[in-house]
């Protein structure tokens, strides 16, 4: 029950750097650990049982507060809490309406609460009992048995309404445990019946979050019938509600929240996986178009940019003919097409394209500088890019020692710190490995095009010592593809887990990049980016490492439709669904939210009517 609730809750958790945090029936503090580890504001533990705080105070949690008291009259201020977890507790509490009572007084405005226990029905139905060993003896602990509508019901009427309500069955993780305990005959009779619900409950009264996008005749309102993605393991058959260009609501029971818009806001993705959205943390969009240039062999990206420089050559001439604006709708649709929904483009924002109906998220709050070799001021730069935001810059680009110095440089310039990204950092030795870890830095690092140019790229060890790594897939200059085909590169030439590229494409990346919108995650409150696959009924690492651009069949940005396959857009209404437009690459047909007709006469113009983008031949229309 624990395993699986951790897998699933810790999902669901919005961040909770600086917020109150309170955990109701604390136990021995299972959760406060990894709850003080995200860096809360504060952490107060409740519990009646000396004998479980304890066992917490023995795990030294720091930060925490433990406190003896029944969870039904916490002796809190009200409105004191910014998150409330109360896990495996609801059963053991006989004055039910004291606790959600409780809970509501405490419950800042804006709070979000966090409830999870046994399934009822399923625990009915199989007479499941709880209890404890003493002395070889099975002592059984008095519960109170609630359907799932009277804890809800208790919640609403005391103007607490449910955002997610989470049904669960057992997974692979579960299964392992039964069967190292001798019980995996349990195993048939419990997988189809959910083990436990969580709920995530709001103050029906709470501030509506600053939109993400404004409403359009072609959002979705909500997807029902597919598998959702909750993290690399988790999965869940659920129902997802979409609002101003955020996920409003997830339910695994499809009759828990009513409509808000017509059937024709709906999808039905049965058959399908829906993940986050992928985040690339290094392109440069402008380059999409062009073939790869150079031979390889270099000892540092200068020796590369002198070799490929000739800009009155062909094909450098003819791709350059064609307009800015157009090559970076090209740089989009590249990443569009393998899932990508928020791209980090490390080059300056250009608000008149990117502001204007561009059909991915491109990274606008960041300070940057290219590189120590041809930029100055990088100290002044990194001082003056706010305190929130990540300083970004190509460095160690190469193998050689004037590369391998260039991290150590830039620490005695002071700009070297827990907000800085490094790009490629391909020449960080042992030394430079030991200094990025201890000052906290982030690494994005882009293998195909590393082993291009240099013939190597970073071993599994490496990454796995820094605290913070995210996936780039660098230009079409010296990329071998899109952002899947650098995952499938690194799982193939160095060993990553599925588990481990997941997040560098994801949360890892997020997390790198200073993202506060809930990108690469699907919870409450997040931003509404997310793609669909044909399910595998494999874990979501798994699918997404086996994926390519041609099982990517459907990207949302913001809740609105941005590629649709035939098949998928054969299930939508024609309202949602206009505006899209035919693209053919490499035979496989996609519809897009594209002006494709005007790319292609401009691409078209400047290098001839055979178009390809990572070596796969584009044309505009359906056959």
């Amino acid at each position: 029950m624990i395993s699986l609730e951790q897998r699933f809750l810790g999902r669901l958790l919005r961040p909770v750097k600086g917020l109150d945090v309170v955990d109701l029936g604390c136990g021995t503090g299972r959760w406060l650990e990894t709850l003080a580890a995200l860096s809360p504001h504060s952490l107060i533990g409740i519990d009646s049982s000396e004998e479980m705080l304890a066992r917490a105070e023995m795990k030294f949690v720091r930060g925490a507060t433990l406190l003896e008291a029944n969870c039904e009259t916490p002796p809190l201020e009200s409105a004191s809490a910014d998150l409330i977890l109360c896990s495996f507790v609801l059963s053991y509490i006989s004055n039910f309406e004291s606790l959600a009572e409780q809970i509501r007084r405490i419950a800042r405005c804006d709070a979000d609460i966090f409830i999870s226990d046994l399934h009822p029905e399923t625990e009915s139905r199989f007479r499941w009992r709880r209890g404890v060993r003493d002395g070889g003896e099975h002592v059984e602990v008095e519960t109170h048995w609630r359907s799932l509508e009277s804890v809800l019901a208790a919640f609403e009427r005391q103007r607490m309404r449910p955002a997610a309500v989470l049904e669960l069955p057992f997974g692979e993780p579960e299964f392992e445990i039964l069967e190292r305990a001798g019980r995996s005959a349990l195993i048939g009779e419990v997988q189809t019946h959910p083990a436990i619900y969580i709920l995530h409950l709001k103050p029906a009264n709470a501030p509506a979050h600053p939109k993400i996008a404004a409403r359009s005749e072609h959002s979705l309102g909500r997807l029902r019938g597919g598998r959702l993605a909750l993290g690399p393991r988790e999965g869940a058959f659920a129902e997802m509600g979409l609002e101003d260009g955020q996920i409003a609501s997830i339910s695994s029971t499809s009759n828990r929240f009513p409509a808000e818009k017509s059937e024709s806001h709906i999808v039905d993705l049965r058959g399908f996986l829906v993940l986050p959205g992928l985040i690339n943390a290094h392109d440069h969009l402008e380059f999409a178009l062009f073939p790869r240039l150079g031979q390889g062999g270099y000892q540092n990206w200068i020796e590369w940019a002198k070799d490929i420089y000739r800009p009155d050559e062909s094909p450098v001439r003819e791709h350059r003919a064609i307009p800015k604006c157009t090559r970076l709708w090209w740089g989009a649709i590249r990443n569009l097409l393998c899932g990508v929904t928020t791209v980090c483009h490390h080059n300056p924002y250009v608000a008149e394209v990117f502001d204007d109906g561009f059909p991915v998220r491109v990274v606008r709050d960041f300070g940057w500088s290219h590189s120590l070799a041809i930029e100055a001021d990088i100290g002044r730069k990194h001082a003056d890019t706010p305190r929130q935001q990540p300083f970004i810059i190509h460095l160690g680009e190469g193998v050689d020692g004037s590369s391998a110095e260039e991290l150590f440089e830039l620490d005695r310039i002071g700009a070297l710190t827990e907000r800085t990204v490094v790009v490629h950092g391909l020449a960080v030795n042992e030394q430079g490995l030991s200094l990025l870890s201890r000052r906290g830095a982030a690494l994005v690092w882009c293998p195909s095009s590393n082993v291009f140019l240099f013939g190597r790229t970073h071993d599994r060890e490496s990454l796995r010592r820094l605290a913070a790594v995210a996936l780039g897939s660098d230009s079409s200059l010296t990329a071998n593809g899109d952002l899947l085909d650098e995952l499938r590169f690194a799982r193939g030439s160095i060993g990553l887990s599925a588990e481990e590229l997941y997040a560098q494409a994801t949360l890892g990346a997020a997390d790198a990049l200073r993202l506060h919108s809930g990108e690469g995650s699907l919870r409450i409150g997040a931003v509404a980016d997310l793609i669909a696959i044909r399910d595998l009924n494999l874990t979501p690492a798994e699918t997404l490492a086996r994926s390519t651009y041609r099982d990517i069949e459907l990207v949302v940005v913001g809740g609105r439709i941005q590629l649709a396959s035939l098949e998928i857009k054969d299930r939508l209404d024609s309202e949602v669904a206009e505006g899209l437009e035919p693209l053919e690459i490499d035979g496989e047909l996609r519809w897009i939210r594209a002006p494709l007709a005007r790319l292609f006469a401009d691409a078209r113009s400047a290098v001839g009517h055979d178009l390809t983008m990572n070596g796969r031949p584009l044309n505009y229309g359906a056959a």
